[in-house]
């Protein structure tokens, strides 16, 4: 016969681990700090896109807004949208938007993670993703994540090319090279680190 499953106990900590748990509570700070950032990128986002927009109906200055935020140089003065200028700001755009989805991803997984349980089981609104969010699947997210926005900034060099040195291209493709071993390297050690885990069960 089976022992009964006995319920935990909730035992009072000690004033010493309560104070060293309690002080999980620190990172809250940087969290809010985090949504302020997020905010900020959202204004950024709005503001190239009503640029993008203007310049679209012939603004001049909305379009020399653009070509200086995206580092564009020509030969020729350029007077008009074209398609590497489209291209380039487009870009831009989809960069904001993968680092505001690196900072969501950072701030609901880290502080579920890290700080306190946000009790969203069974929301309807629940992101697919924080279903089984730890430590170690959020690092591996995090990884594909900055994957991502280096490809979009590799992107918009390559495009860009003829402003920049060949000392400069071959710098930035090798650091995304290497965020792509070090992507690789963190989810073969969390596959092994799973394989010791159910081997052990």
């Amino acid at each position: 016969m089976s022992d009964p499953v006995q319920a935990p106990i909730n035992r009072p900590l000690r004033p010493l681990p309560r104070l060293i748990f309690a002080s999980r509570w620190l990172q809250l700070p940087l969290y809010l700090g985090l949504i302020l950032a997020q905010a900020v990128y959202v204004v950024h986002f709005i503001v190239e896109l009503e640029h993008l927009i203007a310049a679209a109906f012939g603004s001049q200055t909305a379009l020399q807004a653009l070509v200086t935020s995206i580092g564009y140089k020509s030969d020729v003065p350029i007077t008009a949208l074209n398609e590497t200028v489209i291209m380039l700001v487009v870009l831009a755009l989809i960069d904001v938007v993968m680092i505001s989805n690196l900072l969501i991803m950072v701030i609901v997984g880290g502080y579920e993670t890290f700080v306190s349980r946000l009790r969203l089981e069974g929301h309807e609104d629940q992101p697919e993703w924080l279903d089984h969010v730890n430590a170690s699947v959020l690092k591996v997210k995090l990884a594909l994540s900055i994957i991502g926005i280096s490809s979009i900034h590799l992107l918009k060099t390559f495009i860009n090319a003829g402003n920049y040195t060949d000392k400069v291209l071959i710098a930035q493709t090798l650091i995304h090279i290497t965020f792509l071993f070090s992507a690789m390297a963190i989810a073969y050690t969390d596959k092994l680190m799973l394989a010791g885990e159910a081997h052990r069960h």
